[in-house]
């Protein structure tokens, strides 16, 4: 038998191949096991999302896959398999690896799903020789050995990167985006067993979920997902690249792709992506700054997280060079966000607990941010983004954000914190219109909680921040604030408050 996880149900897993001893006739098993939504409290749209993939991909494999329910893992390969021997692709997270390979006559073979083996990845990072890790100069590699937007030896349009022209702030007319509604799926009856046994579940004790649930907003299945990828294409990546860096409150998704959770979910393959949005350069139909920027998120950034999650290995999730130990406030947890009133905020994690879903820039400079400023524990910011994310998976959270939103490994995987006060999301949104707040206030009664926060973060790590040449001159600027002493005494006394 061959075992597929429930991140393995894209048709790319089960290519018959050598290294895995998969052919076309082998049997195939699949294990939904309760006990992991035990152990964590999930968004209640992401556990309905993935067991709905799940049955789905096994409704569609037929005969030729043995779907167990069980308790555990161990539970449903023993009913399932006895003592028969079962291969396995790698799976993608540490706790998966250990556990597949303390069972007997498990073979496990290699990741699937990914554009870069690990081995290739770790020589490329070998031969660095103690450099820096940059994400820019895995991405050319990248690009350069997938034959992705190139010409001949060099790039595309003659720049490897079009960041300077995918910043823009949102127009000031949100509707004047040009782009067209995303691909949303209908539900159908396995959406109704999924749900009926979630609330069973609940009511019975067994789990606890928080967040909303229904309907589905993201693909369950092959089908599915093969539609959301042409929707974006030919529909809405033309507009992707100049907005995808800002935020408005009544259009979270705005031309972002929607196609993260059906990529971790192995429905999508990362080359079929990437060569599809060149296609579409290619043919004229889409701009080379949107098709470069998300190239770049596929075969760049999403590449790069998994490869580091590995080379950096297990102990880097237990990073915390910052020290903070601050633990998660009950309202975040609960994703209250009734309770806040810094409009930003309150609107970001409304949509995460509307749908379990936000883009790339409220993640880093809303969340993220916040949970930096006031120093929680990077550990449980980690798992609370795992958990509340119907893409979120450890490999994905780990290098996300213990190094890029925590700074919790110093550096190692950026170059600076990513953290500002309010003016940059005044900027980069329309979030701070009607809010209680204001944007350049540090103290008062009017005080933004993250301009406060962002000089209360730069003064606690002055002495590390200091000699950081992408933070220095900002740590300068704290010996010319008047309000120094007054921002100091309202931070000691905020406490874990919502804003």
């Amino acid at each position: 038998m061959h075992w597929l996880f429930g991140d393995q149900l894209g048709p790319h897993f089960l290519h018959p191949s050598q290294d895995s001893g998969l052919t076309r006739d082998t049997p195939l098993l699949m294990i939904e096991a309760r006990s992991v939504f035990r152990r964590r409290r999930f968004h209640r749209a992401k556990a309905h999302l993935v067991l709905s993939a799940m049955r789905h991909r096994a409704a569609e494999l037929g005969d030729r896959v043995t779907y167990v329910r069980a308790d555990t893992y161990r539970e449903g390969l023993a009913r399932a398999a006895g003592g028969n021997r079962v291969t396995v692709h790698h799976p993608t997270s540490y706790a998966a690896v250990r556990l597949v390979r303390s069972l007997p006559r498990v073979t496990v073979g290699p990741a699937r799903g990914f554009l870069v083996p690990v081995a290739d990845f770790a020589a490329w990072a070998d031969g660095k020789d103690g450099r820096r890790l940059r994400q820019e100069d895995f991405y050319r590699w990248v690009r350069q050995g997938h034959d992705l937007l190139m010409d001949g030896d060099g790039p595309a349009g003659g720049h490897w990167n079009h960041d300077h022209d995918n910043r823009r702030p949102p127009p000031r007319d949100a509707s004047a985006l040009p782009v067209s509604r995303p691909y949303r799926p209908r539900e159908d009856e396995i959406d109704d067993e999924v749900r009926h046994d979630l609330d069973r579940w609940e009511k019975n004790g067994d789990v606890s979920f928080v967040g909303r649930d229904g309907p589905r907003l993201f693909p369950a299945s092959r089908s599915e997902a093969r539609a959301a990828l042409r929707r974006f294409v030919e529909h809405r990546l033309g507009a992707f690249g100049p907005y995808e860096d800002a935020m408005l409150a009544a259009d979270p998704v705005m031309s972002h792709s929607l196609l993260s959770s059906s990529l971790n979910l192995g429905l999508l393959d990362p080359a079929e992506c990437v060569e599809r949005a060149e296609g579409a350069w290619r043919a004229g139909r889409a701009p080379l700054n949107s098709v470069e920027g998300f190239v770049r998120q596929v075969a760049g950034w999403r590449e790069y997280v998994w490869q580091l999650y590995w080379y950096f290995g297990e102990e880097y999730r237990r990073s915390n060079v910052l020290g903070h130990t601050a633990p998660l406030p009950d309202w975040w947890n609960d994703l209250d966000a009734d309770a806040v009133q810094a409009r930003c905020l309150r609107t970001v994690l409304a949509q995460v607990r509307d749908t379990g879903w936000t883009h790339h820039i409220p993640r880093l400079m809303v969340l993220g941010s916040h949970a930096l400023q006031r120093g929680w524990d990077p550990a449980a910011v980690t798992d609370w983004f795992h958990r509340c994310f119907v893409d979120g998976y450890d490999w994905v959270m780990v290098p996300n954000v213990v190094g890029m939103s925590q700074y919790a490994d110093g550096g190692r995987m950026t170059t600076k914190p990513y953290t500002s006060g309010g003016a940059y999301i005044n900027r980069m949104s329309d979030l701070c219109g009607r809010c209680a707040y204001r944007p350049g206030d540090r103290t008062g009664e009017h005080a933004c909680p993250y301009t406060a926060g962002y000089w209360s973060f730069m003064d606690r790590h002055r002495a590390r921040l200091e000699h950081n040449h992408r933070t220095a001159r900002a740590v300068r600027g704290l010996d010319r604030l008047t309000d120094l002493t007054e921002l100091r005494r309202r931070e000691r006394t905020r406490g874990d408050a919502p804003p």
